[in-house]
């Protein structure tokens, strides 16, 4: 598999940044870097300089997610794709490069509202990576980040934007009846061996938020289960209990931020390898588990 590209950062924007410092540091088991030039708030889960940035502002959702390329090649790849595709993509300021800690930015407008920022060179933090509430460390290795998940009501153009511009392949997808005459489709692309880097929700309206959840994965299982445990005593909601996922094989739960997107901590996840045949139909989220917590 050619792997040139990953999931780098996500930017989020919200009123209040506070009570995010306590949930990524305290929940999560993120660790804090550094300030950005314009005040915005960072976190790491690797020895990256920064892979969560929190602005202050009114949107209360994600404005922005970075894909790293491999070099400069891989970059200019990408953005020929993308325009090739019909999606603008435009070149970013040495300003907006230093904002986001890489060496070059260009930015591309999603469909789903979130703009796509292609970077190569994202800085390495001063000190290496180190968690007290999250010992075993987070996989990021030559897979990014994690994954983040978006609802659109614009989804066959996103899954357009994801595929033919940004190259990603389809993993696998999701359909199935919530009940209510409610349909729940959902699609799981990838670019490494990360079972999905990105993942579209057909939304059958405006959302308040698109961002419905990012994704960090664990090296070590019981960091999982310590997680669950401090966010079951923050008394955030747990918008999905300890389960299994059915198409990635992830052992996760998922708790509500206090911003109200999701996070999902989790284990385990299938790896895409270069024989991949699986790309099918889902008709169930999870083989056990994910179910929320009552009154929590």
């Amino acid at each position: 598999m050619d792997n040139t590209i990953e999931l780098a950062y996500l930017a989020l924007e919200v009123p209040d940044p506070a009570p995010l410092t306590d949930f990524f540091g305290d929940v999560v088991g993120l660790v804090p870097g550094a300030p950005t030039g314009a005040g915005a708030s960072t976190w790491r889960n690797d020895d990256k300089a920064q892979r969560v940035l929190v602005a202050t502002g009114p949107a209360n959702d994600a404005r922005a997610i970075g894909i790293e390329a491999r070099d400069d090649a891989a970059l200019d790849a990408t953005v020929e794709r993308l325009r090739a595709a019909g999606f603008d993509a435009t070149e970013g300021s040495a300003e907006d490069a230093a904002e986001r800690r890489v060496a070059r930015l260009v930015r591309a407008p999603a469909p789903w509202g979130v703009d796509v920022e292609l970077v190569v060179g994202l800085d390495a933090a001063d000190d290496p990576f180190a968690s007290a509430t999250m010992p075993g460390g987070f996989l990021t290795d030559g897979v990014g980040f994690g994954h983040v998940v978006f609802a659109t009501t614009d989804f066959d153009e996103s899954h357009r934007f994801v595929t033919e511009g940004l190259g990603m392949a389809q993993s696998d997808w999701l359909e199935m009846s919530l009940g209510d005459g409610i349909d729940l489709e959902v699609r799981f692309y990838h670019c490494n061996e990360r079972h999905h880097s990105i993942a579209l929700a057909r939304a059958p309206f405006e959302m308040p938020q698109v961002l419905h959840h990012l994704m960090v994965e664990t090296r070590v299982i019981d960091d999982v289960g310590a997680a669950f445990d401090r966010a079951v005593a923050s008394g955030l909601p747990i918008a999905n209990n300890l389960g299994r996922h059915d198409n990635d094989g992830m052992f996760s739960f998922y708790v509500v931020s206090p911003a109200g997107f999701q996070v999902e901590v989790g284990h385990g996840a299938r790896l895409i390898t270069d024989d991949w045949d699986d790309n099918r139909r889902y008709d169930q989220i999870s083989r056990w588990g994910h179910q929320p917590i009552p009154n929590a």
